[in-house]
């Protein structure tokens, strides 16, 4: 029974039924409610959430109902009389609360006594995409881009599932941006993935080159103050929205990594990002403004997106927001927060997250992200920033993520930008339950391996506050001792750790880099003063003596190697977890996710061994008894190569 009403829809949809479990291959993420019924597609958001219901809901009569007075994206699900009630004062508020609907379903929850009122935390939840034009993608380890030849099918699923859990805009290119995404040719390919995402409530965005009046339009400057550079970007940016109306705006990096900006002409990054603003402004359209900047010549790189950004403070134009990597240094497995988040309270910020694993074993170690994103939120207040960003693990594998359990973070990050307070270890049962099953036992024994995974991979990496001791050529594996002549020293892990035969460590103290004062008064005297530093952060703000006594009894160096060989046996224990599940989950997801763990499990022995053979010359001190010892030699390690074309396609997998 179907009744059109003038702002309300009432349906009634029955038989559906739960995906198949044999032979899965991961291609519908967490999206396995089968239909079994065809529907005529309705345009429009409000006509994508009825599709969906009448596609995939089980229960009764649901009515969709626009109201004013309700948060622009929120919506309010209540059964009344029969029906199932989703009142929302948008289309996209009727979408999200349709899919709330599908996600209580899929999930088991109870659905009959129904009171929800929900409203998004944060008005932009953004995935970045690194792809270049050529189809790569950069830090891409799922394959090439979906966006080089985007199929209609590919992008309704990639759609369905960004709508799914509140990912409202997306960004189409790589932050190191060419000219020519700016070209006729590009804007064509962006106005058709736009009307592709466009029903499910997502708007586009583009990464920008700043030098594209030089190098697109010709002009002998981009000089963010020069006449004719302003009238090149408002001309520009009016052709955008001719094409695209609902265009979000810009992302922009800029003097950084060789990246031009307003620097090169004597200007400030306000100068820069407020021009880009202005053109912008008539049309709603936003700048994300990238903090990521260093240059080669700075004694401490955590310092210097602060020295740059504060001082302009309050400078920016209101549609500006500054978008932050949540550490100071790039994606770590762990770091401190960036000061810059409590440091600049007249600017709006956002913070940036890393989907795709780049330093975290890219697609081939399971690292759930949830706990670190969660302990990012212990010391930046989710209500002191205004966005979040997340840099897309997504490619054209037919699991779209290298590795069935990234999907994770891709699902994640969408709830955890709709809701920070949610509890990760909530939105991984969550995750299972949709993606797997919904058997107890299942859900228990690998919400757990997920819980644990991300502090297992800081300890068979980097523990007690190491960081950047991978590999010159990749950011896969270990080699602390990469330094060789004529490359800048910011590039090489022994600017890092500066391991010698005092002690490990980067000294970050008032008596050091001063990276300390950075942050506010309370962590600054908790981070200088090394008996109350936290340990997990040791080495990060310390060069720490090797038999500085710990908080377990051991001296450092004993703590690090036991730290290491914790991270190996926990790497192990989740291979012998997932053994057991065999039986909950199809055979061939099973056999992929099992071949990954073997992977990161010997990976784990690779870092150990690595690291600690290699710190031990200059430890001096022996490899403590009641733990396992190194099973390979340091210089057969030191002059091992991984092969990067199976780094980066995790088709083919990686082995040593």
């Amino acid at each position: 029974m179907k009744k059109l009403l003038i702002s309300t829809l009432v349906f009634l949809i029955s038989g559906w039924s739960v995906a198949a479990t044999n032979g899965e291959d991961g291609s519908r993420l967490w999206l396995r409610l089968n239909s079994s019924s065809t529907t005529a597609n309705i345009t429009g958001i409000k006509g994508t959430a009825m599709t969906e219901l009448q596609t995939y809901w089980q229960g009764g009569p649901v009515v969709l109902k626009r109201q004013k007075g309700m948060a622009k994206e929120g919506y309010a699900i209540k059964n009344q009389g029969g029906k199932t009630i989703i009142t929302a004062a948008s289309d996209a508020g009727l979408l999200y609360g349709a899919y709330h609907l599908l996600r209580l379903q899929a999930t088991g929850q109870p659905t009959a006594s129904l009171d929800i009122n929900e409203k998004p935390f944060y008005d932009l939840r953004i995935l970045n995409h690194w792809d270049n034009p050529n189809g790569t993608v950069e830090r891409g380890f799922a394959g090439r881009s979906i966006f080089l030849n985007p199929d209609p099918e590919r992008m309704k699923t990639y759609a369905r599932a960004n709508a799914s859990v509140g990912i409202n805009g997306t960004v189409l290119n790589n932050v190191n941006a060419s000219p020519q995404a700016l070209s006729a040719e590009s804007l064509q390919k962006a106005k058709t993935i736009a009307d592709q995402l466009r029903p499910f409530g997502i708007r586009v965005y583009l990464s920008i080159n700043f030098a594209s009046p030089i190098k697109l339009g010709g002009l002998k400057t981009a000089d963010p103050l020069n006449t004719e550079v302003i009238g090149w970007w408002k001309d520009k940016v009016n052709e955008i929205y001719k094409m695209i109306p609902d265009f979000g705006g810009f992302l922009v990096k800029a003097n950084s990594e060789g990246e031009p900006g307003p620097q090169d002409f004597g200007r400030t990054h306000a100068d820069g990002a407020n021009m880009l603003a202005n053109a912008l402004k008539p049309h709603n359209g936003v700048v994300m403004w990238r903090a990521f900047v260093y240059k080669p010549q700075s004694s401490d790189r955590a310092n210097q997106a602060y020295d740059e950004f504060m001082p302009l403070d309050g400078q920016f134009a209101d549609n500006v927001i500054i978008q932050v990597k949540n550490g100071p240094i790039d994606f770590q497995p762990r770091e401190p927060y960036s000061p810059l988040f409590t440091a600049m309270k007249k600017t709006p910020m956002m913070v940036e997250f890393q989907l795709t694993q780049e330093y975290l074993g890219a697609a081939n170690h399971l690292v759930y992200l949830a706990p670190l994103w969660q302990e990012f939120f212990t010391f930046v207040k989710p209500g002191s920033i205004k966005a979040m960003a997340g840099v897309a693990n997504i490619g054209d594998d037919t699991n779209w993520c290298g590795h069935h359990f990234a999907q994770a973070n891709w699902y994640t990050f969408g709830r955890t930008a709709w809701n920070p307070s949610l509890s990760p270890k909530d939105i991984a049962e969550e995750w299972l339950t949709q993606t797997f099953t919904n058997q107890p036992q299942f859900i228990a024994a690998m919400s757990q391996v997920m819980m644990d995974s991300r502090e297992a991979c800081v300890n068979y990496m980097m523990p007690l506050g190491l960081h950047h001791i991978f590999a010159g050529n990749h950011h896969y594996g270990p080699e602390p001792w990469y330094s060789p002549r004529g490359v800048r020293a910011d590039w090489t892990p022994p600017y890092y750790h500066k391991a010698d035969n005092i002690g490990l460590g980067f000294d970050r103290t008032l008596k050091g880099s001063a990276n300390v004062k950075q942050y506010t008064e309370e962590l600054c005297r908790l981070y200088n003063d090394i008996n109350t530093c936290p340990e997990n952060l040791l080495t990060w703000f310390h060069h720490v003596p090797w038999d500085h006594r710990m908080k377990s009894g051991r001296t450092f160096w004993d703590e690090l190697c036991h730290k290491y060989d914790d991270g190996v046996r926990e790497a192990r224990h989740f291979l012998v977890v997932w053994d057991a599940m065999q039986s909950y989950v199809d055979s061939q997801r099973f056999d992929e996710i099992q071949r990954k763990l073997r992977i990161q499990a010997r990976d784990s022995e690779w870092w150990r061994d690595a690291c600690l053979l290699y710190f031990q010359t200059f430890a001096h001190r022996p490899i403590p008894q009641d733990m396992e010892h190194p099973v390979h030699n340091l210089d057969e390690m030191m002059k091992f190569r991984i092969n990067i074309s199976m780094y980066e396609n995790p088709k083919s997998g990686y082995n040593k």
